[in-house]
């Protein structure tokens, strides 16, 4: 009889807890911005204590998203010094309280005039409307939130069949567009490997 291939198993979810220890720790090391030319954004990335999540991993993460050539611009990660942005990943109880006076509901993420706060729910879960993409759902979030400490607002829906603006806000809803995690997403990819800076 022929062997039956063993069927895989779900990628188990990460449970989250609803508050943690409600501080921050600096993920340390950092790492260039991709090359090119223009502006070079100074960042940090923050991670609270108790969440189950590897810290560094995020960072490598945030760090990919914000220097793909279809993001913002060119951000270089430090661990100390003045920097532009602060990208913090946060339990849902600390987004609430980071995120005062905008009520997110312990579901969204927010700009809250010194960070970009990630709400760690959605980091592990995503929304529906990305269809179970979650890389291109914490693409998004980054990019969105971001784009915020940037200098940009919100945007409507373009119309039916439209890719939605990045600054749209897609985790509530897509409207009539399909999702898009980028600034400029018509922009070329680079090479595989070109613009994957791992060390985090």
């Amino acid at each position: 009889m022929p062997s039956i291939a063993p069927r895989k198993r779900p990628a188990e979810e990460v449970r989250v807890p609803y508050a943690a220890s409600g501080r921050y720790a600096i993920v340390r090391g950092g790492a260039p911005a991709r090359p090119g030319q223009g502006e070079v954004v100074r960042y940090v990335v923050e991670v609270e204590r108790g969440l189950p999540f590897d810290a560094r991993e995020f960072a490598a993460e945030v760090h990919r998203t914000l220097n793909d050539v279809r993001g913002w611009a060119r951000f270089q990660r430090v661990d100390h010094g003045e920097v532009r942005v602060r990208v913090a990943l946060s339990s849902p109880d600390l987004t609430v309280r980071q995120c005062r006076p905008l009520d997110t509901g312990g579901e969204l993420s927010c700009w809250n005039g010194t960070r970009s706060v990630i709400n760690a729910r959605r980091w592990a879960k995503g929304v529906p409307q990305y269809e179970g993409d979650l890389a291109a759902y914490r693409q998004y979030v980054i990019s969105h939130e971001v784009g915020h400490a940037l200098g940009h607002h919100h945007r409507p829906c373009p119309g039916r069949g439209r890719l939605a603006p990045v600054m749209t806000q897609q985790s509530k809803s897509l409207g009539r567009c399909r999702p898009n995690p980028w600034p400029f997403p018509d922009r070329k990819r680079r090479e595989k490997g070109q613009n994957d800076d791992r060390r985090p």
